[in-house]
């Protein structure tokens, strides 16, 4: 028989504890995002809806993109147990330099236009985290203004090699005057993807007001205000813009890019330098041979060739094929820190983060790039804890299986490469 009482006021007071209301409504909303996905949410509800598609878009049916997502959703993890690991070391070298964690900020374009603060938040934020920041050719902000907001972090310059080849050499030397220490030499943008969510949105460079978009801006009055009221977007190569952004791309890249000009940025170069783009173990292989420092297996988040491999996919072989002593890298798909752990435990050295930078960055600015960084630093530390491993190099390919969804015909292209490597 359970024996009731009159409820004393003061054991209720106990139980019950009134949280403190939050009345900085950035600071409300950045808290309550518990995931990349919940950022997401966020910046889709601040941003207008053509600046949030160019970011959250990929190339024609998305499938890249996709497919890429669903390869890191599709793991299991292997945890070791009576493996206790009350405390975790994250931190990683990476291209002659420290980082406090296994991934970078990506290279993205156009970022300004995304949220004011930009490439300056997101250099700021990577710089208070200890992790290195990547500004791409066509960033919002000059080399020199990245350097401001990180003068003492480590920077990483993307390098596209233009049409006006002077263009690319002088970008190049300034990266290198400014102390950015790792060039990323990109190969995957002969020309422009079908992004076909920006040619139906009518998203130009600067942007064109019309019905749709005043209409879409009504409920987005700060975006316009921090885009109107602050200064000209400046891009670090673009001397002149008009136009969608496949057709800045198209007039701008030069699609006969090839080993040589390769051999003359090195020449220029003084740094590290990477091969951003790279899809295959065959130019993996290729690239180690011809002396580069590294290589990023990416397929531009999805927004170039659709259907193109998936890079996390990709990065066992690749490891195997290079070996141990070459720096491999891997991006696209990458939402939660689980993801990084993954990529880590397979072979890779490093990771760059692309759209989950940026919604951090439309949900708030500078502090939600920071969000960014501490929910994918807790998302590592706790998949690594849970795993039973203290350190980045505990991680192995025994912690990971990768489920197959999309399983290659027999004697298909990827078959008979593997075995043509393998034999």
């Amino acid at each position: 028989m359970v024996k009731r009482q009159v409820p004393n006021p003061i054991e209720l007071l106990e139980l019950m504890q009134f949280k403190k209301p939050e009345f900085n409504g950035r600071k409300r909303r950045l808290d309550a995002a518990l995931t990349i996905y919940d950022l997401r949410t966020i910046a889709k509800r601040r941003t207008p809806k053509a600046a949030f598609d160019y970011t959250d878009g990929a190339a024609e049916g998305e499938l890249s993109l996709q497919r890429a997502r669903q390869a890191f959703e599709d793991v299991e993890f292997h945890p070791g147990i009576l493996k206790p690991a009350p405390h975790v070391d994250t931190t990683v070298d990476i291209l002659g330099g420290p980082s406090a964690l296994p991934f970078g900020i990506a290279p993205t374009g156009f970022t300004r236009l995304m949220q004011t603060e930009g490439e300056e938040a997101g250099a700021g934020a990577a710089a208070a985290a200890g992790i290195p920041f990547t500004l791409s050719t066509l960033g919002t902000t000059s080399i020199e203004g990245v350097k401001a907001a990180n003068p003492h972090g480590r920077n990483w310059f993307q390098l596209y090699v233009m049409r006006d080849r002077e263009i690319s050499y002088e970008l190049t030397r300034r990266a290198a005057a400014a102390g950015f220490d790792t060039l990323q030499f990109t190969v995957d943008t002969p020309v422009a993807g079908a992004r076909l969510r920006d040619k139906r949105n009518g998203f130009s460079i600067p942007p064109q007001l019309t019905l749709g978009t005043i209409v879409n801006a009504i409920p987005r009055p700060w975006w316009w205000y921090d885009f109107l009221t602050t200064p000209k977007l400046e891009f670090a190569s673009l001397s002149t813009t008009g136009g969608t952004v496949g057709e800045l791309l198209d007039a701008a890249m030069d699609p006969t890019i090839s080993y040589d000009d390769l051999a003359v940025i090195r020449d220029l170069w003084p740094g590290k330098i990477v091969i951003k783009g790279v899809q295959n173990v065959e130019d993996s292989v290729r690239l180690k041979d011809a002396g580069v420092d590294g290589i990023v297996l990416s397929n531009h988040g999805g927004r170039q060739l659709d259907r193109a491999p998936i890079p996390f996919r990709l990065l066992p072989d690749v490891r195997k094929a290079v070996g141990d002593d070459f720096t491999v890298m891997v991006d696209t798909g990458i939402m939660n820190g689980a993801d990084i752990v993954a990529s880590v435990a397979l072979g890779a050295d490093f990771t760059l983060i692309g759209r989950a930078y940026l919604y951090g960055l439309m949900a708030g600015g500078r502090q939600g790039v920071d969000r960014t960084i501490e929910i994918l630093r807790t998302e590592i530390e706790r998949t690594m804890r849970l795993l039973g491993v203290s350190s980045l190099a505990e991680l192995e390919p025994k912690h990971v299986t990768q489920l197959s969804r999309l399983v290659p015909v027999r004697g298909s292209v990827a078959e008979v490469a593997a075995e043509v490597v393998a034999g």
